[in-house]
């Protein structure tokens, strides 16, 4: 499988790490659409602050890619769902020392409230692999 970054040089270039406006797949022979993940410990328990919570959610999606033979390189789009503003700057951080310099689809959307008020984020991935 090999996959492209699609980044039109006709349109913004947002020059946000881990972002890119699109990604080509060729030659995918399996589909993991992952339902999101917040930052919820196996014994349904959270942290109260946003990095923790982010990087459980990470560690959640993780799993999940190994129970389907995949990895974090085989993440083609991330939806990041945050309940605050200020931990922009942080979920930013933490994605780039998770992903390190790759780039794949992203959509990131501000919203009023998780099915927990005390959830502040939920990621959702879509991967490929041959």
């Amino acid at each position: 499988m090999h996959t492209r970054t699609i980044d039109p040089a006709d349109i913004v270039n947002l020059n946000i790490p881990n972002y890119s406006h699109g990604v080509d797949v060729d030659a995918a022979t399996r589909w993991l659409h992952l339902s999101g993940q917040v930052g919820a410990r196996p014994d349904g328990s959270f942290a109260p602050d946003f990095e923790s919570q982010c990087r459980q959610a990470l560690a959640n999606i993780e799993a999940c890619l190994r129970d389907a033979d995949m990895n974090l390189n085989n993440v083609v789009m991330l939806r990041s769902y945050l309940t605050h503003r200020e931990d922009l700057a942080a979920l930013r951080r933490i994605r780039s020392e998770v992903f390190g310099d790759r780039h794949f689809a992203s959509t990131l959307v501000f919203i009023s409230g998780l099915v927990d008020p005390g959830w502040r984020v939920e990621l959702e991935i879509v991967a490929a692999a041959a």
